[in-house]
């Protein structure tokens, strides 16, 4: 049977939650409680804003869910929704204050120069690259989840991929010289 009962107890619960059953929905919302916890936080970088992204999805997600025409497309419209809470919330903190790697040392962690090479080398890709590189390497989805999840042909996930990489190879690349994690 493999995946098939999983899948199928997903695909009812989807659809019970998208017909207002609060339980169906708080389960796919448990279910999926850490992958949503990776995106947010792989866009924001701060545990309290990828926190009260997930927050305010849940809540747009339940309000809104009663239109969602496509039960099964519940998953992939839900981590739209993040990611759109993830993008508002980095909208807001340049208004409010120019981005400084403040929040890496608010939170205490001990973190690479590469790390942070990367992450400003992926702050200045375009936002189209910069989702399909997020959600395939920080969170491990195939090209034709993150199709679903974009909204678009698979071909292009791949395309994006490949010019996303192409750019932030060469954002990484300082001075002459390449870096390698």
């Amino acid at each position: 049977m493999g995946r098939k009962g999983p899948e199928l107890e997903e695909r009812e619960w989807a659809a019970a939650a998208c017909s207002g059953d609060e339980q169906a929905f708080y389960q796919l919302i448990s279910i999926h409680r850490r992958k949503l916890y990776g995106i947010a936080y792989s866009y924001l970088r701060n545990e309290a804003d990828a926190l009260e992204a997930i927050q305010e999805t849940v809540c747009k997600a339940w309000i809104k869910c009663r239109r969602l025409k496509d039960p099964e497309a519940f998953i992939p419209w839900l981590i739209r929704i993040l990611i759109n809470c993830c993008i508002d919330e980095l909208k807001r903190r340049k208004r409010v204050l120019p981005y400084v790697a403040e929040t890496v040392q608010a939170t205490g962690e001990m973190v690479s120069v590469f790390k942070m090479d990367l992450d400003s080398a992926l702050d200045r890709l375009k936002p189209k690259y910069r989702h399909v590189l997020t959600l395939k390497y920080y969170q491990d989805m195939t090209l034709a989840e993150i199709a679903r999840v974009l909204n678009c042909p698979e071909g292009t996930v791949k395309t994006w991929q490949h010019q996303g990489l192409k750019q932030l190879r060469r954002h990484m690349d300082v001075g002459g010289e390449l870096y390698y994690g």
